[in-house]
């Protein structure tokens, strides 16, 4: 799997690391993801989604059956 929020995402981004002589070489920079299992109070069934923490967050302010529908309008859940 990709390191990809099924919610959100966020994805990896790509940048430097700067020593102190300020040299650059490459670098990436990961999402701070969870393999996550949700209940579906709406549909009776559980959902396991690999999220982000941001994501999480999210589910517990939205509600997971609105963040779903809105990730699925959004194309990021293949589901």
């Amino acid at each position: 799997m990709s390191r990809i929020c099924q919610v959100t995402g966020k994805k990896v981004m790509v940048g430097n690391n700067v020593s102190h002589a300020n040299n650059k070489t490459k670098r990436k920079f990961y999402p701070n993801l969870q393999t996550k299992k949700f209940f579906v109070p709406e549909t009776g069934e559980t959902v396991i989604l690999k999220v982000s923490a941001k994501a999480i967050r999210t589910i517990n302010k939205k509600g997971i059956a609105s963040v779903l529908a809105e990730a699925k309008a959004n194309g990021n859940i293949l589901v």
